[in-house]
């Protein structure tokens, strides 16, 4: 089905296109059995998919990276098409317009996506409310769906305050989330990869460990890194969640680089996603499990297309992986592709 629908909404805005898909995804789900039809055609349950990470159980070891559903709008459609796991967000404390239109350009012969959004959401209180009434009145069969909550600062405010932003998040979004995602990796906010710098970065994650326990009830915290560290900097980032003892990293965001692009918008500035950063990532994985002996989980995030790209990351080191380019150039049926090559392997 996607593949005759893909060349034609291919043809039209990038940006347009993902809301006028999301906006029918939900109203199909609301058409009597229309949520049971998605399941049916794109859902896998099998109990061998069951995996626990960081203290969490996961139905399936498959999830929605961020930046797809950055308003927690569409988390039980993304459930009914096999998801295990939603990442929502990057959200920030105030709403944001993000960076000017156009800012998200496809290349298809690099099967890849470039986009500088820009941290585009609603703000910090309606996500939360949003997700408190998906908790609240979660649809059935969908009691196991993990939510990450990634949440970063916003444009306006600078980088030495950039602390009070991730805890305005952090408090708001406690009670509605399952594991949180330290954005500082992201190309399209100014200045915001400096904060990737061991002092800052430090800063940022102990004091939001120093806030992690509520009534008793603490949360996993992730890191999200660049592809674009070197090994020096990776070095510095299994020393980071050693001495933070944060939950672990997501590995990784969009890639600065351009190296080998040949599609029409290879020019653009932002953050290259798809094919391209199938090796890298799974390189970081592999680099960040070995120098760490395996210490802590790594969600693996980055060109994966296909369901042995995401089997090479559970094998260089993954415990979960994220899809967002490879859901758009290959369409639902990849989550369910995966989770049958997981079962065989």
């Amino acid at each position: 089905m996607y593949s005759l629908l893909k060349p034609l909404l291919f043809q039209f805005d990038p940006e347009k296109v993902h809301y006028f898909v999301t906006r029918n995804l939900r109203r199909f789900n609301k058409f009597p059995g229309g949520a049971a039809v998605s399941r049916a055609t794109w859902d896998l349950k099998d109990s061998r998919l069951e995996k626990e990470v960081f203290g969490l159980k996961f139905i399936n070891p498959v999830g929605l990276a961020a930046g797809f559903d950055k308003n927690g709008e569409v988390i039980a459609e993304m459930a009914n098409l096999g998801f295990g796991f939603v990442e929502v967000g990057t959200v920030t404390p105030l709403p944001q317009p993000g960076n000017p239109k156009p800012r998200m350009f496809r290349l298809p012969p690099d099967e890849a996506l470039i986009n500088r959004m820009g941290f585009n959401n609603l703000g910090v209180d309606v996500v939360a409310a949003r997700l408190a009434a998906y908790r609240k009145n979660r649809p059935k069969g969908q009691e196991g769906i993990i939510i990450g909550g990634n949440i970063g600062k916003n444009k306006v405010t600078p980088n030495e305050d950039a602390v009070s932003d991730y805890i305005k998040c952090f408090d708001r979004l406690f009670d509605v989330v399952d594991y949180f995602v330290v954005n500082v990796s992201s190309p399209n906010t100014p200045g915001l990869r400096a904060l990737q710098e061991k002092e800052p970065l430090m800063h940022i994650l102990n004091t939001l460990q120093q806030r992690n326990n509520k009534n008793g009830i603490s949360k996993p915290i992730l890191l999200k890194i660049a592809p674009d560290l070197t090994d020096d900097q990776l070095n510095d980032i299994v020393e980071i969640v050693t001495e933070t003892k944060i939950a672990g990293v997501i590995a990784t965001n969009t890639t600065i680089s351009r190296e080998g692009l040949t599609g029409t918008h290879k020019a653009e500035t932002g953050g290259l996603s798809g094919k391209p950063l199938t090796q890298r990532s799974t390189e970081v994985i592999a680099y960040l499990h070995k120098k760490s002996n395996g210490a802590f989980p790594i969600i693996g995030v980055g060109g994966i297309h296909s369901a042995e790209d995401a089997v090479e990351k559970l094998n260089a080191g993954a415990s979960l992986v994220q899809l967002y380019t490879g859901f758009i150039y290959e369409g639902p049926s990849l989550i369910k592709r995966i989770n049958k090559k997981i079962l065989s392997v």
